[in-house]
């Protein structure tokens, strides 16, 4: 006969203490260590070494309590939200309530084998769908179906796929130098170099070579995907497929629609960006969609406090140790590299030049032919494993940044905390999010905070960039921003911190930002 206990009977310990405790406490020192910022792994150690130590019904207590204490965090309520808010990007106003079905991607053409236009063939291709590669030559071809593999290599070398299956994989992918079988294709995806006119040359070609239903994509970072298909009859399928970098690995898959996108062909890409694993986020046209147009001050900011007198690597390690970002802006810029973010930088420049900082760092590290990890150096000096350390030889770069800013006067940099730092970057990103809500970009707040999560590794625990502003406040973001404002507007910066009407509003009426989208939404 089994006799059952309750709770109240379950009084015993585990002995002998002298080896638990010892594993508790290193698994709590790891976990400090691994996860800085996270409060509620902590508790959940506090209650089982309080079972260890007084029983299980003093450990179920306090595993009580840890549970009321951490449903009170702000990590998790920021937890909470990313996580069911993920879960919702695939409904769309519009789109998804149509009563439309979506027509399944079953062959897709990539045009361009370089490092995007390989890792969005790998994804479709482990997702069973059969690809076409194309590129202009053979060299180039075969360079692409080379990395094709080697992404493939690098998923059985650590466990994730047999070689087997690696091989069938490969075995969907079929390079090309022409366009013969492009008539066969559902969807075709665009993904050379950023270049408008040789972009609209070939869209003009696929409106040509392709069936009048085939989705006609292109994965550009920045450019208006309604001038990319100008020369074409086409447009009401022309959409942007835009990936990040490395494509096969990364999670979001920004879709972005123009005035004419057809709702059809904005529902069958959410279909294929789900078939591919991705999280796909719908966007609406303009310079750097959400993700790039919503972070373009944040290396900005880095820059503006470098040229105040800031140290460029204290900076890095506030907003990554600090705050928890993957890693800091100088070390991102030299990750994607100096000469990109001159390109982008110049379109942020030339569409918002009433609210941008011209950052003369990125301009000089050009100039010096330090490009980051690509040329071994940047603001880091990078080693053959690509390991980065700070450089002396940075210093007279940032010395002539600050001369031409006319900002630094010598003497001692402005008295910043590490949480001042991390405000001054991270509240004009805020702003500039506001705005991007206000005007429709996204369809619902919270999609642009998955979509931050998931592309620049904002942190999940702080909810993405809204709902941490939300959590911060939206009148202390404000605040802030105001104070900046009559710092700067000597210097004619002013307009680089100014709240937008958005971010104003929810701070004078104690609104949330995410509760909505402003009237009149773009989506």
């Amino acid at each position: 006969m089994v006799t059952i206990t309750k709770p109240d009977d379950w009084t015993d310990k585990l002995e002998p203490l002298g080896e638990a405790l010892p594993i508790l406490e290193f698994a709590r020192a790891e976990t400090q260590k691994r996860a800085p910022h996270l409060t509620h792994p902590l508790l959940c150690l506090d209650a089982i070494r309080v079972g260890v130590e007084e029983g299980g019904l003093a450990g179920l207590k306090q595993e009580s309590a840890a549970f009321n204490k951490a449903a009170s965090l702000d990590t998790h309520k920021a937890l909470v939200h990313i996580f069911f808010a993920q879960r919702a990007t695939k409904k769309v106003r519009g789109i998804t309530d149509g009563g439309l079905k979506p027509r399944r991607i079953k062959k897709i053409a990539v045009l361009g084998g370089g490092l995007m236009g390989s890792g969005i063939a790998t994804a479709s291709a482990l997702a069973g769908i059969e690809v076409l590669l194309k590129e202009v030559n053979q060299k180039f071809l075969e360079g692409g179906m080379a990395r094709i593999k080697s992404n493939l290599a690098s998923r059985v070398k650590k466990g994730k796929m047999a070689q087997e299956a690696a091989d069938a994989v490969f075995a969907r992918v079929k390079g090309t130098l022409d366009y013969n079988d492009f008539g066969s294709v559902d969807m075709v995806i665009e993904a050379v170099i950023e270049d408008v006119g040789l972009k609209q040359r070939i869209f003009a070609d696929l409106e040509r070579v392709c069936r009048p239903d085939a989705i006609l994509s292109s994965n550009t970072s920045t450019i208006d995907i309604s001038l990319i298909g100008a020369k074409t009859r086409a447009a009401e399928r022309i959409v942007g497929a835009h990936f990040f970098s490395p494509a096969h690995i990364m999670p979001l898959l920004e879709i972005v629609r123009t005035d004419k996108t057809s709702p059809q062909v904005v529902l069958d890409t959410l279909e294929y960006g789900s078939a591919i694993k991705k999280t796909p986020v719908v966007v609406g046209n303009c310079t750097g969609f959400a993700v790039n147009r919503v972070f373009f001050p944040y290396t900005q900011a880095a820059c503006l406090l470098v040229d105040l007198g800031l140290d460029p690597y204290k900076i890095d390690m506030a907003i990554f140790a600090g705050f928890g970002m993957p890693m800091g802006p100088f070390r991102l810029s030299d990750l994607v590299g100096a000469d990109i973010g001159l390109h982008v930088g110049k379109n942020f420049l030339d569409s918002f030049p009433e609210r941008t900082y011209p950052a003369h760092l990125i301009v000089k590290l050009n100039e010096a032919k330090r490009l980051g990890e690509k040329t071994g150096s940047g603001f880091y000096a990078y080693d053959a494993r690509r390991k980065a350390k700070p450089d002396p030889a940075l210093a007279p770069i940032v010395e002539a940044s600050r001369k031409a800013s006319g900002l630094y006067k010598g003497g001692k940099p402005p008295p910043m905390s590490p949480q001042d730092i991390i405000e001054f970057i991270f509240f004009p990103v805020v702003n500039e999010g506001c705005r991007v809500i206000a005007e429709g970009i996204v369809d619902k707040p919270a999609d642009l905070d998955v979509a931050t999560v998931l592309s620049m590794g904002f942190p999940a625990y702080r909810g993405g960039l809204i709902k941490y502003a939300d959590l911060v406040g939206a009148k202390h973001v404000v605040d802030r921003l105001n104070g900046w404002v009559a710092q700067f507007e000597s210097a004619g910066l002013a307009g680089f911190f100014k709240p937008c009407e958005y971010l104003a509003n929810a701070a004078k009426n104690g609104t949330q930002l995410g509760a909505g989208v402003a009237p009149g939404s773009r989506m």
